[in-house]
């Protein structure tokens, strides 16, 4: 059996607030990430993903629950260069180079890859001898990544990662953290770049109030938070059998043209292609910014699993 890459067990985290009850940022939140996989750990403020990741990270501990990283604790993990992260900001010298950044940070390790390779990976090489203090945020982002990937880590923590990328250095950076995970590679970031989840991540987790609400594929989170349009040319449509299919939420009839609004699109589409005589049939999702904001906003918690 595989040792999971990220095994969180009911963790909880919470914050005394003055004059207030305690604030409880993490509630049970349960996280199971296999090597190789490339995760969203996506939630509005205040969901309790920076929370999380820093226990994660172990620059905090849990009031209760458990963190396992490839089996052990995240100290070890981190000690042995089997995780490295890139945050938001912080951790930069603005008066070294972007080569002697990165030849410094490798000092600290007791095997590294070579610099050149890493500044290559992050797409920096030709600023090498650029003073870190003048370089744009991107860049300096590309600079945190290169960082990074200096021990060679099995997972790579990201913590909106591209923020300050142009949309090509965006594409580029995914582009590597793909070919990277084809390796092997364990990658789980946090980015209010929605576009970014949908397009790069095997899986999306969604996070509100400290707990996991949804975990699934991006085409399974939209389906299950908004369910899929069905549409079709059908003269004289039978609005009660359709209505009585499973997982159908309405039926509008539209001229010659039915709309079906249903949580499983598939059982539809086979009942109107095998049934009837539907014609021009369409299908279309809801994007991933409507079912992040159908199940995450307040809403009684349930968990859920696409």
């Amino acid at each position: 059996m595989t040792t999971a890459a990220i095994d969180l067990r009911d963790l909880r985290k919470r914050f005394a607030v003055a004059g207030a009850p305690p604030v409880h940022a993490v509630d049970g939140l349960n996280l199971t990430v296999a090597p190789g996989e490339i995760v969203a750990f996506l939630g509005p403020n205040g969901a309790g993903k920076t929370t999380t990741i820093d226990m994660l990270l172990g620059l905090a501990r849990p009031d209760s629950g458990s963190v396992s990283v490839f089996g052990g604790s995240p100290e070890d993990a981190i000690a042995t260069g089997r995780v490295s992260a890139v945050m938001q900001s912080g951790g930069l010298l603005k008066d070294l180079t972007v080569e002697e950044t990165v030849q410094l940070v490798g000092s600290l390790f007791a095997t590294t890859a070579p610099v050149s390779e890493v500044l290559a990976r992050a797409g920096i090489a030709d600023i090498a001898g650029r003073m870190v203090g003048k370089c744009s945020g991107g860049q300096q982002q590309r600079l945190r990544f290169a960082l990074a990937l200096l021990p060679n880590p099995d997972l790579i923590v990201l913590d909106e990662p591209t923020t300050g990328m142009d949309v090509e250095g965006r594409r580029d950076f995914w582009n590597a953290m793909r070919e990277d995970s084809s390796r092997g590679r364990t990658v789980l970031f946090a980015t209010h770049y929605l576009d970014e989840a949908d397009a790069y991540a095997d899986r999306i987790v969604l996070v509100s109030h400290g707990r996991v609400v949804a975990d699934g594929s991006a085409a399974e989170i939209k389906n299950l938070a908004s369910g899929r349009v069905i549409s079709a040319n059908l003269p004289g449509a039978d609005q009660h059998r359709l209505l009585a299919i499973d997982g159908v939420d309405s039926v509008e009839v539209r001229g010659e043209r039915v709309v079906v609004h249903a949580k499983d699109s598939d059982a539809v589409a086979r009942y109107l292609l095998g049934h009837t005589d539907a014609r021009d049939l369409e299908i279309v999702s809801r994007g991933l910014e409507d079912a992040f904001l159908a199940l995450t906003t307040d809403r009684p918690f349930a968990t859920q699993e696409a």
